[in-house]
């Protein structure tokens, strides 16, 4: 079993914001596939679920904020059994710039909080991670920038690089050929 998690804030006020370029993309991925999520509580996380059994993929969300993610991706791993080996976390990247997208193994917060906290909970960072680049604005504070929207531009070459990833993620990781 695999498990696909989009990093983001809940809530409408953060649904288009650069740090929900996470969550949009398996929001984009869920619709294509034309899954819809289920809350679950327990786990702290919103579900969608692709085949069944061993060979499943899960589609998931947290239902908290970034710093928390690690506590609804830690539930999810253990609940359903999924080596860290099999996940993986999709989030913005203030390091690479709009347009860019990187897939990584084993690799260091680089100080994505959503990431720390994966890494705290899961007590390993020997997961995958696809990195979407939000690129960076010198005059305005991190904290701020990642919650504001794209402008148009970057909106339209923000999804043409989802649709790259959701490209590669349905070739694959849902079809089984990656490692």
């Amino acid at each position: 079993m695999k498990l696909i998690i989009g990093l983001g804030n809940p809530g409408a006020k953060y649904e288009h914001t650069r740090h929900n370029v996470g969550k949009n993309t398996v929001f984009e991925l869920a619709k294509r596939l034309n899954l819809s999520f289920s809350l679950k509580k327990s786990l702290g996380a919103y579900i969608a679920q692709i085949g069944q059994g061993s060979g499943a993929t899960l589609l998931a969300y947290p239902d908290s904020y970034m710093n928390l993610s690690g506590f609804s991706i830690q539930k999810l791993v253990n609940f359903y059994k999924i080596p860290p080996a099999n996940l993986y976390v999709i989030h913005d990247d203030l390091d690479l710039g709009v347009g860019e997208w990187k897939l990584q193994f084993n690799r260091g917060p680089a100080g994505h909080h959503g990431v720390e906290s994966t890494i705290e909970q899961l007590g390993t960072q020997e997961f995958w991670r696809y990195r979407i680049g939000i690129g960076r604005n010198p005059t305005i504070p991190v904290e701020s920038y990642v919650l504001q929207p794209f402008s148009p531009t970057e909106k339209e070459i923000i999804y043409a690089n989802i649709d790259k990833i959701i490209s590669e993620l349905s070739i694959n990781i849902l079809n089984g050929h990656h490692s």
